[in-house]
């Protein structure tokens, strides 16, 4: 069975932006790509594309890969190997233009001093968090937040500011211990997970700062009990679904339960719960030794069922031309 990483992974693992990740899946460029409402995942095993740019070109420098950011000061010159590296070394030794790019950035960041301090928050950081990002700036420091740590662990926490680059999947937001510290009146939303994206800058043999790029991953504004919800449902996914054990995991009444749900998520709790049926299907359907029963089977509906029917609906394909378009024998 093939597994799966979201664009955020691939992009790190690639050295590109989620942007071009997600343009790359929409182009039908990356084989077993897969599509589950506004999300991509990708194969973990996936080749990241060739650049066409470089087709009929002597290409010769572009294949070897640079090797990732080295934990210590030292770090190859490739200037004449990357057509990029000149003019973004040029732009590094302006620092004035260094933070115009890092303030026009179009995912939120932060920037850390050696020593755990945020300096630096960029436009949409600030617009993201709204009073937050006015108040730790010169205020916060990761290193010293204990919340932080257990959620990180010392391990990743002590590599990220020895500069070395890191990443981090998954990361809940702690927004409640934020606004219980004071540095907020009020919270901009209710949770949040991102994807977090460490990288080191070093002047000679000393390090700098480190700049930590968020990608959102979700982002609940109302009411934290649907995101216990949501879990609830997504852990129970395997099972038939019970409306009344989902709406008692958050203590509400079925009726509320749904009414608030569709609000909050845009589904009611049973669509929800098919969709996640359904990217489950998908995943197993990749499995070159299962049949296309066989795999519906493993996720526990039968293949005619009115889940064959939504499978078309969500993917655009019947589960056979899924498997075709993805070239699984």
């Amino acid at each position: 069975m093939h597994e799966y990483i979201p664009t955020a992974d691939a992009a790190v693992k690639w050295g590109v932006s989620q942007r071009r990740v997600n343009a790359l899946c929409q182009q039908d460029r990356i084989p077993g790509a897969i599509k589950i409402g506004r999300d991509w995942s990708i194969p973990a095993n996936a080749e990241k594309p060739k650049d066409p740019r470089y087709d009929n070109k002597d290409n010769s420098t572009n294949k070897t890969t640079p090797p990732p950011a080295q934990s210590g000061p030292h770090v190859e010159d490739y200037s004449d190997k990357d057509k990029l590296s000149k003019p973004f070394k040029a732009l590094i030794g302006n620092q004035a233009l260094f933070y115009q790019l890092l303030e026009s950035h179009p995912t939120p960041l932060q920037v850390f001093s050696p020593d755990g301090t945020c300096i630096f928050i960029n436009r949409v950081f600030a617009e993201m968090t709204g009073d937050i990002g006015r108040n730790v700036v010169g205020k916060y420091n990761l290193k010293e937040d204990p919340v932080c740590l257990e959620i990180m662990g010392q391990e990743l926490m002590d590599r990220m500011f020895c500069g070395e680059v890191c990443s981090l999947s998954g990361f809940p937001v702690p927004i409640q211990d934020t606004f219980d510290k004071g540095f907020i009146d009020k919270k901009p939303w209710e949770a949040a997970t991102m994807d977090i994206f460490s990288l080191p800058m070093w002047d000679g043999d000393i390090f700098v700062c480190t700049i930590s790029f968020f990608t959102v991953k979700m982002i609940y504004e109302g009411r934290a009990d649907i995101s216990k919800a949501q879990e609830y449902i997504e852990t129970h996914w395997f099972e038939d679904f019970d409306l009344d054990k989902a709406a008692q995991s958050i203590n509400l009444s079925r009726h509320h339960f749904t009414r608030v749900f569709k609000e909050i998520s845009g589904d009611t709790p049973v669509r929800y719960y098919k969709k996640i049926k359904i990217k489950k299907i998908q995943e197993k359907l990749f499995d070159g030794n299962l049949n296309v029963e066989q795999a519906f089977a493993a996720c526990g509906v039968e293949y005619r069922s009115a889940y064959l029917r939504l499978f078309k609906e969500l993917t655009g394909k019947t589960p056979t031309e899924f498997r075709k378009y993805n070239n699984i024998k």
